[in-house]
């Protein structure tokens, strides 16, 4: 397992590249499916990496939390070289609960995944809806548990959550980069 911390290509008002991705029940999702929400949490991740595992809770958590924002788990790895992640086990995770996001998206091509530079699973970005477009606010971790057995120092997912709160209370969050850490996106040989 290799292990990476998340880099920065998008920056704090940049807008999310569009991207059209399958579901694992068949339905393809796009960025504008999601327009009516006042954010958009997308979180590359996985079905594999312990690192992505341990933080299933607190995105599960997060989707039923929050009406009022979008909570997308994207899987980029090359499921050929590691059938875990593959589209079939994506969907039995959804199916027995283990995953309840609000999406859960796999990036066959990683064309999704090296447009936004992610780099590692778990890799958040969040995003709020100002005046009908999205632009991101957030990238980095989901709280301060750097490895899948430690324990955060507040609620799990609590520095997104804090993000996700000023965003809508109408506050301005804090958007300074606190690198995710996790397993490297599993990339297709060229």
């Amino acid at each position: 397992m290799a292990l990476e911390e998340s880099s920065q290509e998008l920056v704090a008002g940049d807008s999310p590249p569009p991207f059209s991705l399958p579901a694992p029940d068949g339905t393809e999702y796009r960025l504008a499916d999601f327009a009516e929400k006042r954010g958009l949490l997308i979180v590359f991740t996985c079905n594999h990496c312990p690192y992505a595992q341990a933080k299933f809770e607190a995105l599960n958590a997060i989707a039923a939390d929050y009406d009022e924002i979008a909570t997308v788990g994207i899987n980029p790895n090359d499921a050929t070289e590691y059938p875990d992640d593959s589209l079939e086990r994506m969907g039995e995770l959804v199916a027995d609960g283990t995953v309840a996001y609000d999406a859960y998206l796999r990036d066959e091509t990683q064309e999704i995944a090296q447009a936004y530079g992610a780099t590692c699973t778990p890799d958040p970005f969040f995003f709020a809806n100002r005046d009908g477009e999205f632009e991101l606010v957030y990238h980095g971790r989901l709280d301060d548990a750097m490895s899948p057995d430690a324990t955060p120092s507040g609620e799990p997912g609590f520095e997104i959550r804090a993000v996700i709160d000023d965003v809508l209370a109408g506050n301005e969050p804090d958007t300074a980069f606190r690198p995710s850490r996790g397993c490297s996106i599993k990339w297709r040989a060229e």
